[in-house]
């Protein structure tokens, strides 16, 4: 098996999403596309040789036409791994026109609009994406005041997995999708303060991994949970 992958990576700066991208880059031989908003918070991985940064704002609305200018100068994609998230956190009352649109578009409309432009890329030799959910975007799991903004765009990304699926079966590339219980990260601590999480950011990250080169080997378009606890 060919062990040189190029894998691309949104969501790069902090939490799940630099531990995935530490983690990939222990092998010399992968080439990892770090995407983030926060350019500034990537200049951690400058003594990454084999990482390279994109700033990649989701929230605008030419997400696609952003991702086909850094994925122009690669013949081909391997891995393409959606993590990157909004998160609102207020009562369902108080929700903003702004709000729903600005998390549907980073969470949802970016999410397709990355893949849109990666696909080209992978058809040829095939690939695996994976989208990264939450469980408060699972159905029948346990849910959360405030987080209606959040939740409800992420079981998007569910439904987008199965539907990419659908659409692509006959194709070389997989796509699987990720519902993510509490995991040790800002994020979370922004949503529960104090709540000790039962999972590192580092040890999700080697799962991520692990899941985004091997996995494809066996399932396609699957909605998986991977929670210790609730949340």
């Amino acid at each position: 098996m060919n062990q040189k992958k190029v894998i691309v990576l949104v969501g790069a700066s902090r939490g799940i999403g630099k531990a995935t991208v530490e983690k990939f880059a222990s092998n010399p031989d992968h080439t990892i596309l770090a995407l983030s908003r926060n350019t500034k918070g990537m200049e951690q991985f400058s003594h990454l040789s084999n990482v390279k940064c994109f700033g990649f704002d989701l929230e605008v609305s030419n997400v696609r036409e952003q991702a086909e200018k850094i994925f122009a100068d690669f013949d081909s994609i391997d891995i393409l791994i959606n993590n990157a998230g909004k998160l609102v956190n207020k009562s369902f009352t108080d929700l903003t026109p702004q709000d729903l649109t600005s998390s549907y578009q980073a969470n949802v409309i970016g999410v397709m609009q990355t893949v849109q432009a990666a696909l080209p890329k992978m058809l040829e030799k095939g690939g695996h994406i994976v989208n990264i959910s939450s469980m408060g975007g699972f159905q029948g799991t346990v849910k959360f005041a405030g987080l209606t903004a959040y939740s409800t765009s992420k079981a998007a990304v569910c439904s987008f997995t199965e539907l990419f699926y659908e659409e692509h079966k006959d194709t070389k590339v997989k796509m699987n999708c990720l519902c993510l219980g509490a995991v040790q990260t800002e994020m979370l601590e922004e949503v529960f303060p104090g709540y000790l999480a039962p999972v590192s950011a580092e040890k999700m990250g080697e799962f991520i991994t692990d899941f985004a080169l091997n996995s494809h080997q066996w399932i396609n378009g699957k909605i998986i949970p991977v929670s210790l606890s609730t949340p």
